[in-house]
């Protein structure tokens, strides 16, 4: 499927075609999110942002608040906790560049659904090469902290991991933000 051309600031001010897919990791606060949005500050097209949170008490539902505010009133707002490979692909014919915050909150939301996880990440991956235009995908990096003590945040933990190494395998783009700054993995 054709992509439609996008635009971003390059790292020479310039407006430049952003890729396909690309993949913004980072710790909690680390500033994973900003970084995501900044990238298609100068996209023309319908911007979505597509998330994947479900507020389940008041911490979650002040965090999300913190997000909406801080994006342009003419962003586009898909929540999907679930169902994200196929809303991805649905947002993306419609024309708009797609970003998904976060990949880690959907992988909860699988494995709490009690889905099966390795068809989930692959029904993602496979949908990433149906989509018709960008693609910005946030998530947190979770294996860079001690091994946790059940078995269940272990399994949480070695699930994203994977996850994040194959979405780091199908991006064209991924950057690491700690502290803020991004560093560019893969170009």
């Amino acid at each position: 499927m054709a992509r439609p051309l996008s635009t971003g600031t390059g790292l020479s001010g310039l407006i430049t075609p952003l890729p396909a897919v690309t993949l913004v990791l980072g710790g909690a606060r680390s500033g994973k999110s900003v970084h995501a949005e900044s990238l298609l500050d100068t996209h023309t097209g319908r911007r979505v942002y597509l998330a994947t949170a479900e507020i389940r008490d008041d911490e979650m539902a002040a965090r999300v608040k913190l997000h909406r505010d801080r994006r342009d009133p003419d962003w586009g707002l898909v929540e999907e906790p679930l169902a994200l490979p196929d809303r991805l692909v649905a947002e993306t014919e419609k024309g708009a560049a797609v970003l998904v915050d976060c990949l880690t909150l959907w992988l909860s939301n699988v494995m709490l659904a009690e889905r099966d996880v390795d068809e989930a990440c692959a029904a993602l991956d496979a949908a990433l090469g149906q989509c018709g235009g960008p693609v910005i995908l946030v998530a947190n990096e979770v294996g860079l902290g001690i091994v946790p003590d059940n078995k269940l945040a272990r399994a949480f933990r070695d699930h994203a991991g994977r996850l994040n190494q194959r979405m780091a395998a199908r991006a064209d783009h991924v950057v690491f933000i700690a502290a803020g700054l991004p560093l560019t993995l893969k170009a």
